[in-house]
């Protein structure tokens, strides 16, 4: 995990302008309260959305924000995608699959945090905050269809490029491990512009 955390630092200056003025909102917004509740999501909640809630976790605890809660889900309920598992797991964390149809897989990057506890989850699921958060949606298909996420205070558009796309091809593990890195490095962006002005 030591590794791949210098690979996302590294890669903090490529993300774009456009990217940082989205994100830089994001910061602005956490800064501005004293518990920051993000929730992503994303039409299924099986792969982006799950990336983006575990890096923004890992990122908030290295840069030592005890304010930032992160969470994911989906305008409907399907499985946190074994591609996306195993992108996160070849990214350095212990997994733990506890099987079923819908498994809440628990995944552990630090020996003094808790486990993240990781399924597919509607947005509205009794796990994620009801009210006083902000939806932070990363994909088109569910900024679209979502016109209103109750309960949001805030709501920003940080769409990733599915990496579905490459389900079943021979650049299958190299997309789920290009998407992975891409969100890690821009929510160590977002929250090392949290550190940088708290």
């Amino acid at each position: 995990m030591k590794s791949y955390i210098e690979k996302v630092l590294s890669g903090i200056p490529s993300v774009q302008p456009h990217r940082r003025a989205v994100l830089d909102k994001i910061a602005a917004y956490i800064r501005a309260g004293k518990a920051a509740k993000l929730v992503f999501i994303c039409t299924h909640n099986s792969r982006r959305s799950q990336f983006a809630q575990v890096w923004a976790a890992v990122a908030a605890d290295y840069f030592d924000l005890k304010n930032v809660e992160t969470y994911s889900g989906g305008t409907e309920a399907t499985v946190f995608h074994p591609n996306a598992v195993a992108a996160l797991h070849r990214a350095g964390f212990e997994i733990k699959n506890p099987g079923g149809e819908n498994p809440h897989y628990e995944l552990t990057f630090s020996k003094n945090r808790p486990a993240l506890v990781c399924f597919s989850k509607t947005y509205s699921a009794p796990a994620n905050p009801q009210k006083n958060f902000a939806a932070v949606m990363v994909c088109s298909d569910a900024d679209e269809g979502c016109p209103v996420v109750f309960g949001a205070e805030r709501r920003f558009s940080l769409p990733y490029a599915d990496p579905k796309i490459a389900d079943g091809r021979t650049d299958e593990r190299a997309t789920y491990d290009a998407r992975c890195l891409e969100i890690a490095v821009e929510m160590f962006y977002l929250m090392s512009q949290v550190s940088k002005n708290g």
